[in-house]
């Protein structure tokens, strides 16, 4: 009895109603920026595990680290002027 439990839960896992809503979809796409800037952090992170850092790898970190602080400022920014407009409505 148990294991139609497990299949049951396992087709019906993707129901219609699963899938994320506008809002959610709305929500990622205001932080898309910081996701892309992150992602960028990590490549230059993960291209110097094999190797020393050099020079021009300790540049590509800093300006990858510096574009997600500024994508993170922009969203923090967003996000606030979007909680605000609402005052004295």
């Amino acid at each position: 009895m148990s294991d139609i439990v497990t299949v049951q839960e396992a087709v019906t896992a993707f129901e219609p109603w699963l899938e994320p809503t506008g809002a959610e979809l709305d929500a990622i796409e205001l932080e898309m920026p910081v996701i892309a800037a992150e992602v960028a952090l990590l490549d230059a992170q993960i291209m110097t595990l094999d190797r020393p850092v050099s020079e021009l790898d300790a540049r590509r970190i800093r300006r990858a680290r510096r574009r997600v602080l500024a994508a993170r400022r922009e969203l923090a920014n967003r996000t606030a002027d979007l909680d605000t407009s609402g005052v004295g409505a």
